[in-house]
């Protein structure tokens, strides 16, 4: 997915850009980059960041870069933030997203005059070098933000730096979030709000979808109002999320607790203790054993000093060995137990069942498998979440095509609700298919409710198809 941070002080950023920024580990795991802004003019440092964590490849840089103003990100894909010279001006560039027409775009760019994009390796176009060039056709930054999002199919958050300020814009839909830190010295804008709180800033204001504003020392101006429709992507809670920070008032750690509990409370199996998949599963897995009164422990402990992310490798293969390798067990606390095994999710099944096994082999008695997310039945199109090149790849539909053959696409509104006979014999057949002994995955309308937001204001594309 990826992350950024932006900051406006009135002294030197580059201390709170740094470890800002890499409060945002968690949610890339290729680039990593800063620019800032001072007398000298942009400044900026961007490394590859997929075998050694953000704060080893920027630590010399961060004693000879400079400003007050500043942006830095983690990223996913794409090599940021970028440096633009234009007609509005020079200015920086760091985007958070996903663009599904990008070919289009391009198309059309080079229709109205622009005459190159950098090609990155693998043949792509950076996106973020592609928002830039839209924000370009318009005759104001503010201008060009909105154009864009208009343009964008699937979402785009982003922070653009300029020699007097910057601006921060989130998606159209708000499917990720854009928070305001503020103390005595400035403000910083960030897709994690615990980012800050380190720092020594308080929480100042979330922006709305859509909504832009432009940040100085001194103030936080709204240059472009927020919509009314929103769309967040709920899988912030249920996973990708930092256990600290908050959206929409609602913190992470307090969802998956919720989350979890209301898991158990439709839940009848007898079991020994209850379990979480470090790290996102333990606070589900703690609010089911709190609700069911199953005692709670740690059979796996994860080995974070050189593991501390599973999905770090873009082969699959090596993710999963790793996913392994980080997981320690112990047996004194698996040996003859029924076990209750807690993840936030289950997408290709792979991991998971490996996970069992290996409980299986170490004297697991039983192993219960619970998913604090409904069946995943339609990769994400906004937000890279699952990084499957086909739905195929994901269990559910993989399951759903073998019992349907050609109908398995008509039929998939019968698999995602819960009360139906296809829906049990789907989750039957994945439970086979995986080796568990028992098998429930969450509700929607339960694992919705435990965000405390309206559910008309959360995306549920990757669960029941619905935009």
């Amino acid at each position: 997915m990826g992350g950024f941070f932006g900051v406006a002080l009135k002294h030197d950023c580059v201390f709170d850009l740094f470890f800002g920024t890499d409060y945002h580990s968690h949610l890339g795991t290729r680039r990593g980059g800063m620019v800032v802004h001072g007398e000298g003019g942009f400044e900026r440092a961007i490394h590859n960041i997929e075998n050694a964590p953000f704060r080893t490849k920027f630590e010399r840089d961060v004693n000879d870069m400079k400003g007050n103003l500043g942006i830095g990100c983690i990223s996913d894909y794409e090599p940021q933030p970028l440096i633009v010279r234009s007609h509005l001006g020079n200015f920086a560039i760091t985007t958070v997203g996903r663009i599904n027409n990008a070919e289009a775009l391009v198309d059309e760019a080079f229709a109205q005059g622009t005459t190159h994009f950098l090609e990155m390796s693998g043949g792509n176009i950076n996106a973020t070098e592609l928002v830039a060039a839209l924000i370009n056709a318009k005759d104001s930054i503010p201008e060009g933000i909105r154009y864009a999002q208009e343009r964008i199919d699937g979402s785009m958050s982003m922070l653009v730096l300029t020699p007097t300020g910057l601006y921060a814009a989130r998606d159209r839909l708000g499917r990720t979030p854009v928070v305001i830190g503020r103390k005595e010295e400035g403000y910083c804008a960030v897709f994690e709000s615990s980012a800050y709180l380190n720092l020594g800033y308080a929480d100042y204001k979330e922006l709305g979808p859509g909504e832009v504003d432009f940040i100085t020392p001194e103030e936080v101006r709204v240059v472009l109002p927020a919509h009314d429709a929103m769309k967040i992507c709920t899988f912030l809670w249920v996973y990708y999320g930092y256990p600290t920070s908050a959206y929409e008032g609602m913190n992470v750690e307090a969802m998956r607790c919720a989350c979890g509990g209301m898991l158990a409370k439709r839940d009848d199996v007898t079991a020994d203790t209850v379990a979480g998949v470090p790290d996102s599963g333990t606070a589900h897995a703690i609010g089911y054993a709190n609700a069911a009164g199953i005692p709670f422990s740690r059979p796996f402990i994860k080995y974070t000093p050189t593991w501390p992310r599973s999905f770090m490798p873009t082969i699959q293969s090596k993710r999963n060995l790793i996913a392994r390798m980080k997981l320690i067990p112990v047996d004194a606390l698996i040996k003859g137990k029924r076990l209750v095994m807690i993840d936030d999710s289950i997408v290709r099944g792979t991991q998971m069942r490996e996970t069992t096994e290996y409980l299986y082999n170490s004297g697991a008695k039983e192993v219960h498998i619970r998913s604090a997310c409904p069946p995943i039945l339609y990769g994400c199109k906004y937000l890279n979440f699952s990084r499957s090149a086909s739905e195929m790849d994901l269990i559910a539909r993989r399951v759903i095509a073998r019992l349907e053959g050609e109908n398995a696409e008509a039929k998939l509104p019968l698999y995602s609700d819960p009360d139906t006979p296809e829906y049990a014999r789907m989750v039957e057949e994945i439970r086979k298919e995986l080796n568990f002994t028992s098998l429930r995955y969450h509700r929607l309308d339960d694992m919705l409710a435990a965000t405390g937001v309206s559910p008309c204001k959360l995306c549920t594309y990757c669960w029941n198809g619905r935009e």
